[in-house]
């Protein structure tokens, strides 16, 4: 027989949990969550309100009754084996046990010192009061509010006293019975106080954590902030740095040439043109990503950042500036991460505008990229001014010049060694680790963004 499996009920176990199912949003739940913020609140503007408040619901609840007993002069049950003080000495003592819970939380061990001798004093002249309750309560805040190291001694006195009282009692009631009552009354005042202890403290903990992660967070967004201002300062030195370079030597050129050869003066202009123009979409490309793009039909399209394969149009326009560039590659460069592939554009592009603004329009440059299994290799020589064989070049240490390039490199856990060549002129090594990190290759995003 077939049975219809849409006909039988779902299991229970299968029903999704509701988080309104959950006690603590429990309606119920949520509005006694509500009064207690609210009269935390009220406490912290009015701290002594709620003091006066439990001192005046003790006096009405334990004291009252005291009076109207005494004054109407019935006695029954087991207070019968007490004495029974006139209403001036009850109201002295009751005024001594409950008063000081006014200072119990502001000054717990003292209050507790001062209604534990008014209790004893009351058991030395045989008197029972239902006051007496003030002795737990003092108990309990000195174990919420006060130092724990006197915990000890506190509840040994009260213990103590405590077994007075089960000494004195009625021989009807067991001497073992009344002394087990009455230190559970005292093992749950301290058992109180200290779960309310405890539990305050983890929620402290938890709101200094808070404070920490929301300070660490602040200082991750300052620190992703001051290396979003590096890199761009970065970025800004190399395509500024390069194409001003070029455009001076091109304008002095040019206007060496304007009454030799007007038609190299005119080539001149028109490479300044050209540079002019590469270095100013580059610089729009650069601050189109700072901004905020909003997805409208009208928003640019940003080019790719420049990699391996522009090299040889960076060499074209610094040959336009004069130099004799020779560009060499081996291995395959243009298949590395587009990551590495700026880094080594942007080393490339600083080393020859160094070339350029340092040797002069009449060097030699020799530039080449290798890989070699991990490793990536930029030599890049210039024979220096004219035919001189030597000369002085400052390392632009006070620039973004060489510290750049040696950042840039050590994104990818490689050096950058630049000085005078021994033949004279001016050489400089890079070497990159195309080791992947954890055993993946760079992200093109995250290896982009770092390395500009």
């Amino acid at each position: 027989m077939n049975i219809d499996d849409t006909a039988l009920p779902e299991p229970a176990d299968d029903r999704p949990f509701a988080e309104a199912d959950l006690p603590w949003n429990h309606p119920l739940a949520r509005a006694l969550s509500r009064l207690g913020r609210r009269l935390k609140q009220g406490d912290r503007k009015r701290p002594w309100l709620l003091d006066s408040a439990v001192t005046a619901v003790v006096a009405l609840l334990f004291c009252v009754p005291d009076l109207v007993h005494d004054d109407d002069g019935r006695h029954h049950g087991f207070d019968t084996q007490f004495t029974h003080l006139p209403w001036p000495g009850t109201l002295a003592l009751q005024a001594g046990l409950v008063l000081p819970l006014l200072w119990r939380r502001r000054r717990p061990s003292l209050a507790f010192a001062v209604i534990t001798a008014v209790f004893i004093l009351q058991l030395a002249l045989g008197v029972w009061l239902r006051a007496d309750v003030a002795v737990l309560i003092a108990l309990y805040s000195l174990v919420l509010h006060g130092e724990l190291r006197r915990l000890p001694v506190a509840c040994a006195v009260t213990a103590g006293a405590l077994g007075l009282v089960a000494v004195r009692l009625p021989s009807d009631v067991h001497v073992l019975d009344a002394l087990f009552f009455l230190f559970s009354t005292i093992t749950a005042a301290v058992a109180l106080g200290l779960a309310v202890r405890i539990r305050r403290g983890q929620l402290a903990v938890l709101r200094d954590r808070a404070t920490r992660l929301e300070v660490e967070r602040d200082q991750r967004s300052k620190l992703a902030a001051a290396a979003e201002r590096t890199r761009v300062a970065r970025e800004m030195h190399d395509i500024v740095g390069h194409n001003l370079s070029v455009i001076i030597t091109l304008a002095d050129g040019g206007a060496y040439a304007a009454d030799l050869a007007p038609e190299r003066g005119k080539q001149a202009l028109l490479l300044i043109g050209d540079t002019g123009r590469q270095a100013l979409g580059e610089l729009r490309r650069l601050l189109g990503v700072l901004r905020e793009q909003t997805q409208t039909p009208a928003t640019p399209e940003l080019s790719p950042q420049p990699g391996i394969g522009d090299i040889d149009g960076l060499c074209e326009r610094i040959r336009a500036a004069g130099p004799h560039v020779v560009h060499r590659s081996s291995g395959e460069p243009g298949t590395l991460d587009r990551g590495v592939q700026l880094a080594v554009y942007r080393i490339v592009q600083e080393a020859l505008t160094n070339a350029l603004k340092h040797g002069g329009p009449e060097t030699r440059v020799d530039l080449e990229v290798s890989v070699e299994d991990t490793l990536l290799h930029i030599d890049v020589h210039d024979t220096g001014p004219g035919t001189a064989t030597s000369r002085s070049r400052p390392h632009d240490d006070e620039g973004h010049g060489i510290p750049g390039m040696r950042e840039r490199a050590a994104l990818y856990n490689g050096t950058v060694v630049a000085g005078p060549a021994p033949d004279g002129g001016w050489t400089l090594r890079a070497t990159l680790d195309l080791t992947p990190l954890g055993g993946t290759d760079l992200a093109p995003s995250a290896a982009a963004g770092g390395a500009a």
